[in-house]
């Protein structure tokens, strides 16, 4: 076999570090812990049926209902159990913090403490397993507050916004497994070669289009959006003979990493509002492990990412499990959206077409 002429993972981390010649290379060692962790949950995720390791959790067991309290499928307990495992020996943690557990994890003290933070949903889109649809792992890096290596991390150090976070970046297990990275400059994405078990640089500038015609929402919840959703999705069923001028494609996988990957590769925006279903959840996506960073990626690749009222990065978290309403994608129709929360409520809302009767609108 001739070998790649393309950078692995290590060499384009070895570059990276080299513009910062002070470094420890403890940032670059954290980051291939987590490529490996990601290449143990492709691993399992790709025996589908014969790995023994789709379907929820058995009925009864005690770890069936996670602390978001949905029941958990089997792969997620593994791919958290990997995660942990394979980052938690190294010498670069502080803590990490889990979409499947309910507090921080500390770092157990036969193994040296680090700098920094690691915060992941282990696997996303996990209901899709089932139906052999790409999920993926989602990863942020922050730095540890200055005294960590000498206490057990409390919940507040976590709670860092967006805009603090070192890297951030996915895995996608699909017809091919990705690993997209951004350290703050820019957004690259390599592919898993299976013969050497490496990832490869094949994308090296990837980049949001700032234009789009193609929208991402669960319309089943269509009666629930507020009013700025409504509009905006109804412009777009319009097409060409609405506001628009256009025609639109709408898209829905109910995987949030299959979503932002598809948007990262081709456009597109991606909304998840915040809706009346719930009144007192602010979102259904999580802040911290799941919004924070691929609104970073996004932001990364010239796109942008929005709550709808306000940047997804200016955050500032008050709870571990927050969760938040999600917008993203193509910078022009994000901005859009915004414009549309901004204005007066009712101002503009209806468009030609369906002014009396649409789609997603009540008779």
């Amino acid at each position: 076999m001739i070998l790649s002429q393309r950078p692995t993972l290590t060499q384009y981390l070895i570059d990276q570090r080299r513009r910062f010649p002070g470094a420890s290379g403890d940032f670059n060692a954290l980051v291939l812990d987590v490529a490996l962790a990601c290449k143990a949950i492709a691993q399992a995720v790709a025996w589908g049926e014969l790995g023994g390791m789709l379907g929820h959790q058995p009925d009864g067991a005690s770890a069936a209902i996670n602390v978001q309290g949905e029941r958990q499928m089997r792969l997620d307990v593994l791919s958290n159990e990997v995660f942990v495992r394979l980052n938690e020996w190294g010498g670069q943690l502080a803590g990490m913090a889990s979409e499947e557990m309910e507090a921080p994890y500390p770092i157990p003290q036969r193994y040296p403490r680090g700098k920094y933070l690691l915060l992941f949903d282990p696997l996303d889109g996990s209901s899709n397993i089932d139906v052999n649809v790409a999920v993926g792992s989602i990863f942020s890096v922050l730095r540890a507050p200055d005294d960590a290596a000498g206490r057990d991390l409390a919940e507040a150090d976590f709670l860092q916004p967006g805009t603090k976070q070192v890297a951030a970046g996915y895995a996608i297990y699909g017809p091919a497994t990705m690993l997209v990275l951004t350290v703050g400059n820019g957004v690259v994405g390599f592919t898993l070669d299976p013969q050497l078990g490496e990832f490869m640089l094949t994308h090296p500038h990837l980049q949001v289009p700032a234009d789009t015609r193609e929208f991402a929402i669960n319309a089943s919840n269509s009666r629930f959006w507020e009013p700025p959703v409504k509009r905006y999705v109804d412009e777009c069923l319009a097409g060409r003979d609405g506001p628009r001028d256009k025609d639109f494609n709408m898209r829905w996988i109910a995987s949030l990493v299959a979503e932002a990957h598809r948007i990262l590769m081709r456009g597109g925006v991606f909304l998840y509002p915040r809706d009346m279903k719930d009144p007192a959840k602010a979102g259904r996506l999580r802040l911290l492990y799941e919004a924070n960073p691929v609104a970073f990626v996004m932001e990364q690749a010239g796109g942008r990412a929005s709550t709808g009222h306000e940047r997804v990065l200016e955050v500032e978290p008050m709870l571990l499990h927050q969760r938040i309403g999600l917008v993203f994608g193509s910078r022009h129709e994000v901005e859009r959206i915004e414009r549309y929360h901004a204005e007066p409520q009712g101002q503009g809302l209806e468009a030609p077409l369906f002014a009396e009767r649409s789609l997603f609108r009540a008779a």
